[in-house]
């Protein structure tokens, strides 16, 4: 479709975690009056509420939120599933306003929806049977830096603490011999909406202060309690993230809970450095921050 005659704009709102993208998103939306479809791989499952730092339900009541609390952990659910539902829900709400909003840190998700999501090969058993033996083996550590060095795109963007998805990846480009990225780019899907990409930008030190703080404020809102409540459940994909991990280990009695915490601290900043790196290889992404041009911003899309 010509990009002329879309009359509907979705505005892609992403960012480092921890950078205020939440805060501006629902004022954004509340100038708009549109609702706000979230694009996290971890705050659609509602048993994770906290350790996923999801909205609150002062912020849910304040503006309509899709993909929020909406899975069970033992739900199955990627960036393909994602990408066909996020299609669905904006058809819908698009109908009611033609400006909407996908707020969300999971570069994968939102790649699906702007784009599409490509099929690739079929598991190769023996492929996949290898890896397993290296991770079981050599661990976590080999599997990734095989990736970074393979890969170095796909790995800036995808949670390399989650092994499925590391192996999944790592299974393709031994099974084709191209980086897993190149494939899934090589087909962009068609859609009815023109896209408003922007990024929330603060200083690297303001980032990593916020992260911090952010990480002390979840221990205290109860998130021992929520990891667990989920520690029998801890093989399932949608725990093997940054901040559930560290906690099992101190349920383990691997490492203290005041380790478990800088390990967090660590551990996110580290993640949200490689948000900001496959943030950054996309040109058409326009730059804000969000303590001193939101009004600027807001100002921009209410007619």
């Amino acid at each position: 479709m010509n990009e002329s005659i879309k009359k509907h704009i979705l505005i892609v709102l992403s960012g480092p975690t921890g950078s205020g993208k939440t805060d501006l998103s629902i004022r954004l939306a509340q100038a708009i009056n549109c609702s706000i479809v979230s694009a996290d791989s971890r705050q659609v499952f509602k048993e994770m509420r906290i350790g996923s730092a999801a909205p609150d339900e002062t912020q849910l009541n304040q503006v309509p939120h899709y993909f929020i609390g909406s899975k069970n952990i033992q739900d199955s659910f990627n960036a393909g599933i994602f990408e066909q539902e996020a299609i669905e829900t904006l058809a819908s709400l698009f109908k009611e306003n033609p400006i909407q909003i996908v707020c969300g840190g999971t570069g994968l998700y939102i790649d699906a929806l702007l784009n599409g999501f490509d099929e690739l090969p079929e598991s190769d058993l023996e492929i996949r049977n290898e890896l397993n033996s290296i991770f079981a083996h050599s661990g976590l550590e080999t599997l990734q830096i095989e990736l970074q060095n393979l890969d170095p795109v796909y790995y800036a963007q995808v949670d390399i603490h989650n092994p499925q998805r590391i192996m999944r990846a790592l299974e393709v480009i031994r099974k084709t011999g191209l980086p897993y990225s190149s494939l899934r780019k090589k087909k962009l899907a068609e859609r009815d909406f023109q896209v408003v990409y922007l990024a929330t930008d603060l200083a690297r030190e303001t980032l990593y202060i916020n992260i911090n703080a952010r990480t002390e404020k979840m221990i205290e809102q109860g998130w021992l309690k929520e990891a667990e409540e989920l520690y029998p459940h801890r093989k399932l994909n949608a725990l093997q993230t940054v901040g559930y991990k560290e906690l099992f280990a101190y349920f383990d009695g691997e490492i203290s809970l005041e380790r478990a915490i800088e390990l967090i601290q660590q551990n996110t900043r580290r993640y949200a450095k490689r948000q900001l790196t496959w943030l950054r290889n996309k040109q058409e992404i326009h730059w804000v921050n969000p303590e001193t041009e939101a009004e600027t911003l807001i100002q921009k899309y209410v007619y």
